[in-house]
This record gives C-alpha cells, structure tokens and sequence, in this order.
C-alpha cells in the first residue's frame, strides 16, 4: 500500500523539483561556455570559481560560523569526494549534453542517480539510514530507466553543434 498521504512532503519536494529544474540550464550554459573558451575544463574551472563567488557573499549575509575543520580532517575520505563528484559531473555534462541533448543527458543523469541512490538508501552508505529496496522502489527506478530508453529512443545527434566543436568537445 502506498503511504504517500502525507502534504509536507509537496513543499520539499516542490522544492527539489525547482533545484532539479536548474540542472539543465547549468548543463547547457557550461557547453556553451566550454565551447567559448576553447576546452572543456575551463568550462569546469569557471563555474566552479562562479559558484564560490556566489556562495561566499551569501555566507557572509547568513554569518555562517567558520567550518569544523578538524573534525571534518578526521572524518571518512569519501565526506570530501562531493568535490571530486562535481568536477566529474560538470565536465561530462558539458560535453555530453550538446551531443545527446539537455533532455537525453538529464533522463540519463536522473537515471543514474536513482540507480545510485537506490544502493546508497538499501546498504545504508555514506552515513545515511539504510531504508530497503523494495520491490515498489525497484519498480520506480526501473521506470525512470525505462524513461530514459524512452526519452532517447527518439533523440537525433545534435549534429550542428559539433561541427563547430573544438576537438576536446568530441571526446
């Protein structure tokens, strides 16, 4: 039986949806980027300096108290692969998305995230509470995969934008 009855969860849910929204305005905006500056990793390079000049003004604004680092030095390796994480995302998606376009490479990157999460939620990784792959959340993650077959099933290269792509775009 489904127990999604429950509206507190509609707001940060909506909430997601906004901040997933973005994720293909980024992605396209970086391609773009990464094809003006002539390599895809300058692309990286400049959106995440971009987005440290963003944060920091509003770290000031909020008085965000100064990080643990001590602690975090003595933590698990894998609290720091988020960085490492957004290095690999960045960059793939700038040169995946021109060639599969914003909607197959963002069914592709949703797919894999809830294939991801699912291991992560069912072992209880990384510190979070292990919550079981039932059979109803299999199902749901197989359906976004299907999605994504569906979603590409009927995609065409995005032809015209590589052939002005520099070399390192057609990787």
């Amino acid at each position: 039986m489904l127990k999604f009855s429950s509206f507190s969860k509609l707001l940060p849910m909506a909430v997601a949806v906004l901040a997933g929204a973005a994720v293909p305005f980024q992605a396209a905006s970086n391609a773009a980027l990464g094809r003006a500056l002539g390599h895809p990793l300058w692309a990286t390079l400049t959106s995440l300096a971009v987005s440290v000049l963003v944060v920091l003004p509003l770290m000031l604004l909020m008085r965000v108290p100064a990080p643990a680092l001590a602690i975090a030095a003595r933590g698990p390796a894998w609290w720091w692969l988020g960085g490492v994480a957004g290095v690999l995302y960045i960059t793939v998606a700038l040169i995946m998305t021109p060639k599969l376009g914003a909607a197959s490479f963002i069914a592709s990157v949703v797919a894999g995230q809830m294939l991801a999460s699912l291991l992560i939620d069912h072992y209880g990784l990384m510190g979070m509470a292990a919550k079981p792959a039932s059979v109803l959340r299999v199902a749901g993650v197989a359906l976004i995969v299907l999605g994504m077959i569906v979603v590409q099933m009927n995609s065409k290269p995005a032809a015209s934008m590589l052939r002005g792509a520099s070399s390192a775009e057609r990787l």
